[in-house]
């Protein structure tokens, strides 16, 4: 056998090994989830009255529903609603708390392998923080970077996160068909576990396989119609209808 043959069955090997071990494995990144209101409305069909970044979710890298007999309590989290509410928001059920349910068991429940994050509180608290600490609306506005019926390039706006922040961000768009332009509708940004910014695209080579520091995303949420935005395609970030 050629060793050109023997070297591809390797690699092949490796990287079913890395799969099927990553599920077992502590997750390594947390993505913290912003989304755009008015872009997710206009694809979800529901009134958006909010005009800044609320928090889609905050995912493990690693996992999902890990734990279907941990059940969401709200009363587990009430000192914490009144920020949920404005922070967090269900943008289609504004009165139910079943976003946040779904948020515990699909993703909270991985994240809760941390002994940080162990708790229906902790996990919650922690992206609230984390969100805060980011504060992603208010660093668009200071560089300029607004809603309105101008378009910017990508790099416009991948440059302002990625300048002020350090890491580089994953910056997601809806692409209309035929239009020409895509809508900027959400953003994350990235930390290791130990709560430190991280870059959200990490190369995946040889030697992270061999250091068991692979980054395969396992169970992350994608909202319909959103994908990595296009680098050369104008970017319209819409302001509330």
């Amino acid at each position: 056998m050629r060793l050109s043959s023997i070297f591809l069955l390797c690699l092949a090997a490796a990287l079913s090994s890395a799969f099927v071990v990553s599920h077992s494995h502590m997750w390594t990144k947390l993505i913290l989830t912003h989304h755009w209101p008015s872009t997710f409305c206009s694809m979800e069909h529901c009134h958006p009255n909010i005009s800044y970044w609320t928090l889609h979710g905050l995912w493990p890298n690693s996992g999902s529903f890990c734990n279907s007999s941990w059940h969401f309590n709200t009363s587990e989290i009430e000192d914490l609603l009144p920020d949920m509410e404005k922070s967090w928001p269900d943008l289609l059920k504004p009165a139910s708390p079943g976003f946040w349910k779904y948020e515990w068991q699909k993703h909270g429940t991985c994240a809760a392998k941390a002994d940080t994050l162990n708790s229906q509180h902790k996990y919650f608290s922690k992206g609230l923080e984390l969100y805060h600490k980011v504060d992603l609306d208010s660093i668009l506005k200071k560089f300029d970077i607004i809603p309105s019926e101008k378009y910017y390039t990508f790099s416009q706006i991948e440059g302002v996160i990625e300048n002020f922040y350090g890491v580089k961000p994953k910056i997601q768009c809806a692409h209309p068909k035929n239009a020409g332009v895509q809508i900027l509708g959400q953003v994350e940004i990235c930390f290791n576990s130990d709560f430190t910014l991280l870059d959200c695209e990490k190369e995946f080579t040889l030697e992270t396989i061999s250091k068991g520091d692979w980054d395969i995303p396992m169970g992350v949420d994608k909202a319909s119609g959103f994908s990595v935005c296009d680098h050369d395609t104008p970017v319209y970030y819409p302001p509330l209808p």
